[in-house]
Protein backbone atom coordinates (compact mmCIF):
# COMPACT_ATOMS: atom_id res chain seq x y z
CA UNK A 1 0.00 0.00 0.00
CA UNK A 2 1.10 3.51 -0.98
CA UNK A 3 0.54 7.03 0.89
CA UNK A 4 -0.87 9.24 -1.24
CA UNK A 5 1.44 12.55 -1.13
CA UNK A 6 -1.23 14.80 -2.45
CA UNK A 7 -2.98 14.60 1.26
CA UNK A 8 0.57 16.52 2.50
CA UNK A 9 0.01 19.51 -0.11
CA UNK A 10 -0.55 22.26 1.83
CA UNK A 11 2.06 21.26 3.98
CA UNK A 12 4.37 21.22 1.39
CA UNK A 13 3.42 24.53 0.02
CA UNK A 14 3.72 26.20 3.56
CA UNK A 15 7.06 24.65 4.22
CA UNK A 16 8.80 25.72 0.38
CA UNK A 17 7.65 29.12 1.20
CA UNK A 18 9.19 29.52 4.31
CA UNK A 19 12.40 27.93 3.08
CA UNK A 20 12.44 30.11 -0.12
CA UNK A 21 11.93 33.99 1.97
CA UNK A 22 14.39 32.79 4.47
CA UNK A 23 17.05 31.99 1.84
CA UNK A 24 16.07 34.97 0.03
CA UNK A 25 17.27 37.02 3.41
CA UNK A 26 20.27 34.66 3.84
CA UNK A 27 21.39 35.22 0.66
CA UNK A 28 20.84 39.43 0.50
CA UNK A 29 22.23 39.47 3.78
CA UNK A 30 25.17 37.46 2.89
CA UNK A 31 26.21 39.44 -0.35
CA UNK A 32 25.15 43.32 1.47
CA UNK A 33 25.92 43.51 4.57
CA UNK A 34 29.14 40.51 4.22
CA UNK A 35 27.44 38.37 6.67
CA UNK A 36 28.55 34.86 7.51
CA UNK A 37 25.50 32.18 7.41
CA UNK A 38 24.73 32.20 11.11
CA UNK A 39 24.79 35.66 11.35
CA UNK A 40 22.69 36.48 7.75
CA UNK A 41 20.36 33.55 9.48
CA UNK A 42 19.83 34.89 12.60
CA UNK A 43 19.09 38.66 10.93
CA UNK A 44 16.25 36.57 8.70
CA UNK A 45 14.66 35.04 11.39
CA UNK A 46 14.01 37.76 13.30
CA UNK A 47 13.46 40.13 9.89
CA UNK A 48 10.63 37.64 8.90
CA UNK A 49 9.24 36.66 12.01
CA UNK A 50 8.99 40.89 12.95
CA UNK A 51 9.83 40.00 16.80
CA UNK A 52 11.67 43.41 16.80
CA UNK A 53 15.54 42.35 17.87
CA UNK A 54 18.07 44.41 17.44
CA UNK A 55 20.26 43.91 14.21
CA UNK A 56 23.70 42.57 15.05
CA UNK A 57 24.94 45.73 13.61
CA UNK A 58 24.17 49.12 11.48
CA UNK A 59 22.79 48.82 8.37
CA UNK A 60 24.39 50.10 5.28
CA UNK A 61 21.45 52.34 3.30
CA UNK A 62 21.55 49.16 0.94
CA UNK A 63 21.01 46.94 3.97
CA UNK A 64 18.24 48.80 5.23
CA UNK A 65 16.61 48.89 1.48
CA UNK A 66 16.40 45.23 1.27
CA UNK A 67 15.10 44.95 5.00
CA UNK A 68 12.56 46.55 3.99
CA UNK A 69 11.88 44.90 1.00
CA UNK A 70 12.19 41.58 2.95
CA UNK A 71 9.74 42.40 5.85
CA UNK A 72 6.89 43.69 2.88
CA UNK A 73 7.63 40.28 1.48
CA UNK A 74 7.55 37.61 3.91
CA UNK A 75 4.94 39.34 6.64
CA UNK A 76 2.29 37.79 4.33
CA UNK A 77 4.00 34.54 2.45
CA UNK A 78 5.10 33.85 6.79
CA UNK A 79 1.97 34.56 8.18
CA UNK A 80 0.44 31.86 5.83
CA UNK A 81 3.35 29.08 6.12
CA UNK A 82 3.30 29.33 9.99
CA UNK A 83 -0.72 29.62 10.01
CA UNK A 84 -0.59 26.50 8.23
CA UNK A 85 1.95 24.25 9.29
CA UNK A 86 0.07 25.42 13.11
CA UNK A 87 -3.42 24.57 11.48
CA UNK A 88 -2.00 21.13 10.27
CA UNK A 89 -0.85 19.75 13.90
CA UNK A 90 -3.56 21.49 15.82
CA UNK A 91 -6.98 20.37 13.85
CA UNK A 92 -5.51 16.43 14.23
CA UNK A 93 -4.08 16.50 10.37
CA UNK A 94 -0.32 15.61 11.30
CA UNK A 95 -1.86 12.96 13.53
CA UNK A 96 -3.98 11.31 11.40
CA UNK A 97 -1.51 11.30 8.27
CA UNK A 98 0.93 9.75 11.36
CA UNK A 99 -1.72 7.36 11.85
CA UNK A 100 -2.26 6.47 7.96
CA UNK A 101 1.97 6.06 7.32
CA UNK A 102 1.73 3.42 10.86
CA UNK A 103 -1.45 1.40 8.86
CA UNK A 104 0.47 1.14 5.61
CA UNK A 105 3.71 -0.23 7.39
CA UNK A 106 1.37 -2.47 9.04
CA UNK A 107 0.10 -3.60 5.77
CA UNK A 108 3.54 -4.06 4.40
CA UNK A 109 4.54 -6.07 6.92
CA UNK A 110 1.33 -8.93 6.71
CA UNK A 111 2.54 -12.50 5.71
CA UNK A 112 0.14 -15.20 5.20
CA UNK A 113 -2.98 -13.12 5.50
CA UNK A 114 -6.53 -13.17 3.95
CA UNK A 115 -7.55 -10.11 1.86
CA UNK A 116 -11.44 -10.01 2.35
CA UNK A 117 -13.17 -8.34 -0.78
CA UNK A 118 -16.76 -6.27 0.70
CA UNK A 119 -17.21 -5.28 3.84
CA UNK A 120 -20.97 -6.14 3.54
CA UNK A 121 -22.89 -8.34 5.94
CA UNK A 122 -21.10 -11.51 4.88
CA UNK A 123 -17.67 -9.90 4.65
CA UNK A 124 -18.51 -8.64 8.54
CA UNK A 125 -19.05 -12.25 9.68
CA UNK A 126 -16.22 -13.35 7.49
CA UNK A 127 -14.06 -10.65 9.31
CA UNK A 128 -15.21 -11.64 12.47
CA UNK A 129 -14.24 -15.43 12.69
CA UNK A 130 -11.05 -14.54 11.18
CA UNK A 131 -10.51 -12.34 14.39
CA UNK A 132 -11.54 -15.20 16.48
CA UNK A 133 -9.06 -17.90 14.79
CA UNK A 134 -6.42 -15.36 14.88
CA UNK A 135 -5.91 -15.20 11.32
CA UNK A 136 -4.23 -11.68 9.81
CA UNK A 137 -6.48 -10.42 7.12
CA UNK A 138 -7.21 -7.03 5.45
CA UNK A 139 -9.99 -5.33 3.73
CA UNK A 140 -11.21 -4.20 0.75
CA UNK A 141 -13.78 -2.09 0.49
CA UNK A 142 -14.61 0.84 -2.03
CA UNK A 143 -17.73 2.18 -0.45
CA UNK A 144 -16.86 5.09 1.58
CA UNK A 145 -19.31 5.39 4.50
CA UNK A 146 -18.62 1.50 4.57
CA UNK A 147 -14.83 2.27 5.15
CA UNK A 148 -15.56 4.93 7.33
CA UNK A 149 -17.04 2.46 10.02
CA UNK A 150 -14.04 0.81 9.85
CA UNK A 151 -11.90 3.54 10.62
CA UNK A 152 -12.70 3.77 14.02
CA UNK A 153 -11.33 0.32 14.78
CA UNK A 154 -7.60 -0.09 14.39
CA UNK A 155 -7.57 -3.91 15.07
CA UNK A 156 -9.03 -3.52 11.16
CA UNK A 157 -6.26 -3.47 7.99
CA UNK A 158 -7.94 -1.69 5.23
CA UNK A 159 -7.70 -0.76 2.14
CA UNK A 160 -10.06 1.90 0.57
CA UNK A 161 -10.28 0.78 -2.70
CA UNK A 162 -11.65 -1.09 -5.85
CA UNK A 163 -10.69 -4.97 -5.45
CA UNK A 164 -10.79 -5.09 -9.30
CA UNK A 165 -8.52 -2.72 -9.75
CA UNK A 166 -4.66 -4.72 -10.10
CA UNK A 167 -3.24 -1.83 -8.04
CA UNK A 168 -5.41 -2.52 -5.38
CA UNK A 169 -4.50 -5.69 -5.07
CA UNK A 170 -0.97 -5.09 -5.07
CA UNK A 171 -1.21 -2.48 -2.41
CA UNK A 172 -3.35 -5.43 -0.02
CA UNK A 173 -0.10 -8.00 -0.68
CA UNK A 174 -1.98 -10.08 -2.97
CA UNK A 175 1.56 -11.39 -3.88
CA UNK A 176 1.61 -12.42 -0.12
CA UNK A 177 -1.28 -13.53 0.89
CA UNK A 178 -2.61 -16.88 1.48
CA UNK A 179 -6.22 -16.50 0.72
CA UNK A 180 -8.74 -14.47 -0.91
CA UNK A 181 -12.85 -14.53 -0.16
CA UNK A 182 -14.47 -12.19 -2.73
CA UNK A 183 -17.79 -10.94 -1.21
CA UNK A 184 -18.49 -7.94 -4.07
CA UNK A 185 -22.69 -7.51 -3.89
CA UNK A 186 -22.41 -7.69 -7.79
CA UNK A 187 -21.25 -11.77 -9.43
CA UNK A 188 -19.77 -9.62 -11.92
CA UNK A 189 -17.14 -8.06 -9.52
CA UNK A 190 -16.81 -10.97 -7.82
CA UNK A 191 -15.89 -12.78 -11.46
CA UNK A 192 -13.40 -10.12 -12.06
CA UNK A 193 -11.69 -10.09 -8.91
CA UNK A 194 -11.04 -13.76 -9.15
CA UNK A 195 -10.08 -14.17 -12.80
CA UNK A 196 -7.25 -10.80 -11.66
CA UNK A 197 -6.17 -12.71 -8.39
CA UNK A 198 -5.82 -15.95 -9.76
CA UNK A 199 -3.22 -14.59 -12.66
CA UNK A 200 -1.23 -12.36 -10.34
CA UNK A 201 -0.93 -15.38 -7.80
CA UNK A 202 -1.64 -18.99 -8.96
CA UNK A 203 -0.81 -20.90 -5.44
CA UNK A 204 -3.57 -18.18 -3.75
CA UNK A 205 -6.46 -19.57 -2.03
CA UNK A 206 -9.69 -18.16 -3.86
CA UNK A 207 -13.23 -18.22 -2.38
CA UNK A 208 -16.07 -16.01 -4.00
CA UNK A 209 -19.42 -15.72 -2.61
CA UNK A 210 -22.21 -16.03 -5.70
CA UNK A 211 -25.70 -15.01 -5.97
CA UNK A 212 -27.17 -16.88 -9.28
CA UNK A 213 -26.55 -20.72 -10.41
CA UNK A 214 -24.87 -19.70 -13.66
CA UNK A 215 -22.30 -17.47 -11.71
CA UNK A 216 -20.79 -20.97 -10.52
CA UNK A 217 -19.04 -22.32 -13.42
CA UNK A 218 -17.80 -18.92 -14.74
CA UNK A 219 -16.38 -18.28 -11.04
CA UNK A 220 -14.78 -21.56 -11.30
CA UNK A 221 -13.35 -21.11 -14.82
CA UNK A 222 -11.59 -17.88 -13.77
CA UNK A 223 -9.72 -19.86 -10.90
CA UNK A 224 -12.25 -19.93 -7.50
CA UNK A 225 -11.34 -22.67 -5.22
CA UNK A 226 -14.26 -23.06 -3.77
CA UNK A 227 -17.78 -20.93 -4.14
CA UNK A 228 -20.36 -20.53 -1.87
CA UNK A 229 -23.61 -19.40 -2.38
CA UNK A 230 -25.54 -17.74 0.54
CA UNK A 231 -28.78 -18.28 -0.32
CA UNK A 232 -28.72 -21.96 -0.91
CA UNK A 233 -26.48 -22.40 2.30
CA UNK A 234 -28.82 -20.89 3.89
CA UNK A 235 -31.79 -22.56 2.59
CA UNK A 236 -30.35 -25.97 2.84
CA UNK A 237 -29.42 -25.47 7.04
CA UNK A 238 -33.14 -24.16 7.35
CA UNK A 239 -34.61 -27.25 5.85
CA UNK A 240 -32.20 -29.62 7.52
CA UNK A 241 -33.29 -28.03 10.79
CA UNK A 242 -36.72 -29.76 9.92
CA UNK A 243 -35.45 -33.22 8.49
CA UNK A 244 -32.61 -33.51 11.10
CA UNK A 245 -32.82 -31.34 13.85
CA UNK A 246 -30.65 -32.73 16.29
CA UNK A 247 -27.41 -33.59 13.79
CA UNK A 248 -27.48 -29.88 12.65
CA UNK A 249 -27.82 -28.78 16.68
CA UNK A 250 -24.90 -31.34 17.03
CA UNK A 251 -22.84 -30.27 14.30
CA UNK A 252 -23.43 -26.08 15.28
CA UNK A 253 -22.02 -26.91 18.75
CA UNK A 254 -19.25 -28.73 17.14
CA UNK A 255 -18.34 -25.73 15.01
CA UNK A 256 -19.35 -22.59 17.23
CA UNK A 257 -16.58 -20.29 18.54
CA UNK A 258 -18.38 -20.26 21.99
CA UNK A 259 -17.72 -23.81 22.86
CA UNK A 260 -14.42 -25.69 24.35
CA UNK A 261 -14.18 -27.75 21.50
CA UNK A 262 -12.03 -27.22 18.67
CA UNK A 263 -11.70 -29.12 15.17
CA UNK A 264 -8.18 -28.73 13.88
CA UNK A 265 -6.36 -29.40 10.65
CA UNK A 266 -2.60 -30.63 10.31
CA UNK A 267 -0.34 -31.03 7.80
CA UNK A 268 1.82 -33.12 6.57
CA UNK A 269 4.30 -30.52 6.64
CA UNK A 270 3.89 -29.28 9.97
CA UNK A 271 4.70 -32.87 11.85
CA UNK A 272 7.59 -33.48 13.42
CA UNK A 273 10.57 -35.42 11.15
CA UNK A 274 10.12 -38.86 13.09
CA UNK A 275 5.94 -38.98 12.12
CA UNK A 276 6.04 -38.43 8.33
CA UNK A 277 5.41 -41.50 6.34
CA UNK A 278 4.16 -43.00 9.22
CA UNK A 279 1.14 -44.63 10.14
CA UNK A 280 -1.55 -42.98 12.17
CA UNK A 281 -1.60 -45.49 15.15
CA UNK A 282 2.08 -44.34 14.88
CA UNK A 283 1.15 -40.91 16.35
CA UNK A 284 -0.37 -42.00 19.29
CA UNK A 285 -2.64 -38.73 19.02
CA UNK A 286 -5.09 -40.28 21.82
CA UNK A 287 -2.73 -41.08 23.96
CA UNK A 288 -0.40 -38.30 23.69
CA UNK A 289 -3.53 -35.24 23.86
CA UNK A 290 -7.06 -36.92 24.38
CA UNK A 291 -7.77 -35.69 20.76
CA UNK A 292 -9.07 -37.42 18.36
CA UNK A 293 -8.10 -37.68 14.33
CA UNK A 294 -11.36 -37.92 12.92
CA UNK A 295 -10.90 -37.66 8.90
CA UNK A 296 -8.26 -37.18 6.99
CA UNK A 297 -7.38 -35.70 3.17
CA UNK A 298 -4.66 -37.29 0.86
CA UNK A 299 -2.41 -36.26 -1.82
CA UNK A 300 -5.65 -36.48 -4.18
CA UNK A 301 -7.96 -34.40 -2.41
CA UNK A 302 -9.78 -37.46 -1.30
CA UNK A 303 -11.40 -37.03 1.97
CA UNK A 304 -11.41 -40.41 4.33
CA UNK A 305 -13.84 -40.48 7.30
CA UNK A 306 -12.35 -42.47 11.06
CA UNK A 307 -9.31 -43.55 8.60
CA UNK A 308 -8.09 -46.92 10.46
CA UNK A 309 -4.38 -46.74 12.50
CA UNK A 310 -3.13 -48.32 9.76
CA UNK A 311 -3.48 -45.85 7.27
CA UNK A 312 0.12 -44.16 6.20
CA UNK A 313 0.48 -40.33 6.48
CA UNK A 314 2.04 -39.72 3.15
CA UNK A 315 3.50 -36.06 1.81
CA UNK A 316 0.48 -34.19 0.67
CA UNK A 317 -1.99 -35.32 3.02
CA UNK A 318 -3.95 -33.54 6.06
CA UNK A 319 -5.14 -35.04 9.79
CA UNK A 320 -8.43 -33.38 10.82
CA UNK A 321 -8.36 -33.53 14.82
CA UNK A 322 -11.30 -33.29 17.00
CA UNK A 323 -10.90 -32.40 21.02
CA UNK A 324 -11.56 -30.15 23.76
CA UNK A 325 -9.59 -26.55 22.80
CA UNK A 326 -6.61 -27.65 25.74
CA UNK A 327 -6.00 -30.88 24.07
CA UNK A 328 -6.10 -29.46 20.64
CA UNK A 329 -3.43 -27.09 22.21
CA UNK A 330 -1.47 -30.25 23.61
CA UNK A 331 -1.22 -32.04 20.23
CA UNK A 332 -0.24 -28.69 18.27
CA UNK A 333 2.56 -28.16 20.35
CA UNK A 334 4.76 -31.14 19.12
CA UNK A 335 3.23 -30.18 15.59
Amino acid sequence: MRLNFKEFKKLYIASFVLLCVTMLGVIGFSIIEDYNFTDALYMTIITISTVGFQEIEPLSAKGRYFTSFLIFTSFGTFAYAIGAISSYVVDGEFRRQLAKIRKVKNINKLQNHVIVCGYGRNGKQIVSDLTISGQEYLIIENDHEIISEVIHDDCHNYIEGDATNDETLVDAGIHRAKALISTLPNDAGNVFVVLTAREMNKNLLIISRASKDSTYEKLKMAGANNVVMPDKVGGSHMASLVIKPDVVEFFNHLTGQDNNISLEEITYDSLPKEFKNKSIGDLHVRKRSGANIVGLKNKDGEYVLNPSPETIITEGSKLFVLGMRNQIDDLLKWT
